[in-house]
């Protein structure tokens, strides 16, 4: 049974920087942990099973694990509730407690880069989980929140849910913006997602949820159409992860230090 083990699960997990990211935590907080990458090649159950036996105390989850991880908890956030889906687990006598530091990740990025303001007009792309997971954050900051996605459905669903905006392609085009957040993964794979150059070219920041040693594709594109203010996302990957350490161990990382770090390995 290992001492102050912690975790990451998902499928795919090899790329995750996740335990680069803790370790470095661990060590402004003066102590050793020991933080692994799981791969879940079946059910997330089965794989949190062994890591309690093993003495699992905290655990992060990616993709596709957050639904099930939200199923499977005794105790939930609010924060969970309201994402539907869960990215930390702390280790209770009973079971699992289930949090989503996702949206306060995000929020917390954007505020330390002076991107995020009360009133603000803030589009979302896309209408998947990842986005579910930070509308209610971004709405207890105060920003207006409008969601367009390419099937349209999804949008409206979402945005009955938190009661924010929905908007076409059409509607969009009469727009503009203070922030646009990229919440698909689309850049990733050499693609855009669904919005005209103009309302783009408009925005005063530019925000992609993912990240990658390099710009990602939607970000330099952003670029080229003269958006000066572009951020990706490997400051929310931070922030969120400072804020799951803290719930485990009641120590929250000094962010801009880590940050600082890997940058400089890019």
């Amino acid at each position: 049974m290992s001492k102050n083990l912690y975790a990451v699960f998902g499928n795919p997990i090899s790329h995750s920087r996740s335990p680069e990211i803790h370790n470095l935590f661990a060590r402004q907080e003066n102590i050793e942990i020991i933080y692994e990458r799981r791969l879940v090649s079946g059910r997330l159950w089965d794989s949190l099973q062994q890591f309690e036996k093993d003495g699992g105390l905290g655990a992060n989850v990616t993709v596709p694990c957050k639904e099930e991880a939200f199923a499977i908890c005794c105790e939930l956030s609010e924060r969970a509730e309201l994402a539907g889906a869960v990215n930390t687990l702390i280790r209770l006598p009973e079971g699992w407690r289930g949090d989503n530091t996702d949206g306060v990740g995000l929020v917390m990025d954007l505020k330390n880069k002076n991107a995020l303001h009360s009133n603000d007009r803030v589009l979302i792309l896309g209408a998947g989980g990842a986005v579910r997971g930070v509308i209610a954050p971004l709405q207890q900051s105060g920003a207006q929140i409008f969601i367009h996605n390419r099937t349209m459905e999804k949008a409206e669903n979402l945005a009955k849910t938190f009661s924010c905006n929905a908007i076409s392609a059409t509607e969009l085009n009469n727009q503009t913006f203070d922030l646009i957040i990229n919440g698909t993964s689309a850049s990733l794979n050499g693609q855009l997602p669904h919005i005209s150059d103009c309302v783009l070219a408009q925005a005063n920041y530019v925000y992609d949820m993912m990240y990658s040693n390099d710009l990602t594709y939607f970000l330099r594109y952003a670029q080229q159409l003269g958006c000066n203010n572009t951020f990706d996302g490997l400051g929310m990957l931070v922030n969120q992860a400072a804020v799951s350490y803290s719930l485990w161990r009641g120590f929250m990382p000094n962010v801009e230090e880590v940050l600082n770090h890997l940058r400089k390995l890019n």
